[in-house]
This record gives structure tokens, sequence and C-alpha cells, in this order.
């Protein structure tokens, strides 16, 4: 019974050690914070709704986006979708074509 529980540890440690550590003496290794591809997640999601949101957006002034947001944000699934798809999305998809 000993020797069954010194098996399933060391087997437990083996595979605990192999799965979860790099090799230190790889001098190629480096920890992903060192890549700088980290970013917050804020500035994160208004780069990826400014490129969805595509040309369109840059025809419109901040003013009416700020508008077709106010609007959007009355309906929750519209609000939803203003987040992941963008607001020139999600706007046409709820209201229609924009007004501008």
């Amino acid at each position: 019974m000993k020797s069954l529980t010194l098996l399933i540890f060391c087997c437990m440690m083996t595979a605990s050690l192999s799965a979860g550590i790099p090799d230190s003496s790889d001098p190629k290794s480096e920890s992903p914070s060192d890549d700088g591809v980290f970013v917050k997640q804020e500035e994160a999601s208004t780069l990826v709704r400014q490129k969805r949101a595509g040309v369109a957006a840059a025809d419109l002034s901040l003013t009416q986006l700020e508008s077709l947001r106010e609007v959007c944000e009355a309906n929750l699934a519209c609000e939803h979708m203003m987040d992941t798809s963008g607001i020139i999305a999600a706007y046409t998809a709820y209201y229609g074509p924009i007004p501008y």
C-alpha cells in the first residue's frame, strides 16, 4: 500500500513539474509581460470598436457619434452589440441607416 501511494505521488509530482514550469536553462524563454503585447482592457476594446466601425465612423464627428451612442444605450441589446461590434453596426442593426 505504501509503494502504491509513493508511486502515485511521484507520478503527480512529475506531471505537475513537466506541465507548468518552463525550462530555466532555455535563454529564449521570457515571461509574457516582457513582450509588451498586453494592453488594458479599456484600450483594447476601444481599439477593436474603432477597427470594426470601419471607414463610416471616420466620416462622423464626435458629436454625431455621441448622439448615436446615446440612442443606442437606451436599448440593452443595442448597447451590448455596440460593445462587441461597434456603434455603427449596432445603430444600423437596430435603428436603420444613420440619419447624418
